[in-house]
């Protein structure tokens, strides 16, 4: 597999998207008819992306990749991961808030799914899709908010004081993860819905007579409209409010309860269907899971400004070992990829551009909202123009790398 072929990735629809985000990448004439939440841009079984071959023939990118997996993977990334396309680039776009939820690390996974596929366990009532970990990377494409990582209990106690629940809140000297553990397991709980319809009401009352500076109460209301009784309208009290500019980036560890509120981003993953859910939500929630893997302790995550790997070449480090997410800005003479390679997914979201093998081949041009996939066999390539690109890629063993 010695050709760069374009990509025609998977568009999933979901109420918490948008008519006008994605169009616009694409530069479609008007809104879409139906909210178009994330672009797909991998082999998952749930929406793999097409891979358009030289005579026109569409192929599932997973099947692509059983055909070839050493020439499309490369040796070190087969040798690490089998004949298996290891991440998912996605395209998000938020209109709405979606799922408070964490997702497992790698012996959880493993345990959930093997428990599962071993009991008695229902197939529709399995929490575990399958048996790996889900690291992610979010990269802001437009103003993106979040809500991610539990707040300090003084925080948390004066939210709650604020917004009337200064019975609930946490006592001076309370142990946090106990605390935290204890509030979310009370919380969340299905049989708590009177007492927490009340609280609830009370909270929501004080929001709408606080200040409008009051980031918290603010969040509460917008959530409050957009998921009426649910019980994650508090998590703006528990949780940091993440504001990322375009071209910041944060990395979601196992266990880490989030939340996505507005905004256009890139985000990558391992290739997993490991989502565990409390609240925000018309899909199934599992608390109680959520409750035994989450990480119940306070951390703002770190914002993430990427690395300049090369002129034009910018490089988003994290610890995942399934995949590195970077960007690329090519004008005059054009961005040489070379060094260690292995499979690679462009995306352009801003300008146009054309990618051509070094080593001699036709050149694959991709305007705003077109991908294509660099398969290992390429060896070092060529982008020129005048545009802007995502590239999705797996670390090397290393981790240095090189461009």
């Amino acid at each position: 597999m010695q050709q760069i072929v374009r990509l025609e990735g998977a568009v999933k629809s979901y109420d918490w998207g948008s008519h006008t985000i994605l169009a616009t990448l694409q530069g479609k004439p008007g809104p879409s008819s139906e909210p178009e939440a994330e672009l797909w841009l991998g082999a998952h079984a749930n929406g793999s992306a097409l891979a358009v071959l030289p005579d026109g023939t569409r192929v599932a990118l997973g099947e692509l990749v059983e055909r070839d997996p050493r020439g499309v993977l490369g040796d070190a990334v087969f040798a690490r991961f089998g004949a298996r396309f290891p991440f998912l680039l996605k395209v998000l776009a938020v209109a709405r808030a979606l799922s408070l939820q964490a997702h497992p690390d790698a012996e959880q996974a493993r345990a959930g799914y093997q428990r599962e596929q071993g009991g008695s366990v229902a197939r529709e009532a399995r929490l575990y899709a399958d048996d790996r970990a889900k690291p992610e990377l979010v990269l802001a494409h437009t103003r993106f908010h979040a809500l991610c990582g539990f707040r300090p209990l003084a925080e948390i106690r004066a939210g709650f004081e604020r917004m009337g629940l200064a019975d609930v809140a946490p006592p001076a000297g309370a142990a946090e993860g106990e605390w935290l553990r204890g509030f979310f397991a009370r919380w969340f709980a299905p049989d708590a819905i009177a007492s927490r319809a009340t609280r609830l009401d009370r909270a929501l009352d004080a929001a709408a007579r606080a200040s409008a500076s009051d980031e918290a109460a603010v969040l509460m209301l917008r959530l409050a409209a957009q998921h009426p009784g649910d019980p994650g309208i508090l998590a703006p009290l528990l949780l940091h409010s993440i504001e990322l500019s375009p071209g910041e980036a944060i990395f979601l560890e196992a266990g880490e309860l989030h939340c996505y509120l507005e905004g256009a981003a890139a985000e990558i993953m391992s290739s997993s269907d490991n989502v565990l859910r409390a609240g925000l939500t018309t899909k199934r929630r599992a608390a109680d899971e959520l409750l035994r893997i989450g990480r119940f302790a306070s951390r703002r995550p770190q914002v993430l400004r990427g690395a300049t790997r090369a002129p034009g070449v910018c490089i988003y480090a994290t610890s995942a070992e399934e995949f590195e997410l970077g960007s690329v800005e090519v004008g005059g003479e054009g961005v040489v990829m070379a060094g260690e390679r292995s499979v690679e997914v462009l995306l352009c979201y801003e300008g146009a551009a054309q990618i051509a093998p070094l080593a001699g081949g036709d050149a694959l041009a991709l305007a705003s909202g077109q991908s294509c996939l660099v398969p290992a066999a390429v060896g070092a390539y060529r982008i020129v123009g005048h545009g802007r690109l995502y590239r999705a890629s797996v670390p090397s063993g290393t981790r240095s790398g090189s461009v």
